[in-house]
């Protein structure tokens, strides 16, 4: 079975990108090129959350994922969400942001429920995860916040 591992992580930087990547590096996905789908979990898979992606390939290669983003230089708290809803077949993420961590909850639960309607699929199991900061406005600095699911193992980015 294919494993999709949950991570988040939290950054800060003189730069938004700068803040994207600690943000990267503290889910240790920092290394690969990520290339985004939308929110569909095929059903031979798992979703297994972890503190921080376990060694997932070579530097540089093309990692899938699903990705919930927020950066700021506003002060002030920021928050960014994935959800999943799974049973006995393929799945679905939904990934939101914000300011407020309960209400980028309640939209990814909303949104969850609106794509299970779509769907003649068995949803059985749903979890979210969220991740926050501050952002230091003394500190003259961005902050980024990630919840990322990396689709297992990394690809070269050279087709043979």
């Amino acid at each position: 079975m294919k494993t999709i591992f949950v991570v988040r992580g939290a950054g800060h930087a003189s730069t938004a990108m700068a803040s994207y990547d600690a943000a990267l590096a503290a889910a240790n996905i920092h290394n690969y090129n990520l290339t985004t789908v939308s929110s569909v979990i095929p059903a031979e898979a798992t979703v297994e959350v972890v503190e921080t992606a376990p060694d997932l390939g070579p530097v540089g290669n093309q990692l899938t994922v699903v990705e919930a983003r927020m950066t700021t230089a506003e002060t002030g708290q920021v928050a960014a969400g994935l959800g999943w809803t799974t049973g006995a077949g393929p799945g679905l993420f939904y990934e939101a942001t914000g300011t407020d961590p309960e209400s980028v909850r309640q939209t990814i639960d909303d949104g969850l429920s609106s794509g299970a309607t779509l769907r003649d699929w068995s949803f059985t199991d749903r979890r979210v995860i969220t991740e926050t900061a501050e952002r230091n406005p003394d500190a003259g600095e961005y902050t980024t916040v990630v919840v990322i699911a990396a689709y297992g193992e990394s690809e070269s980015l050279f087709r043979d």
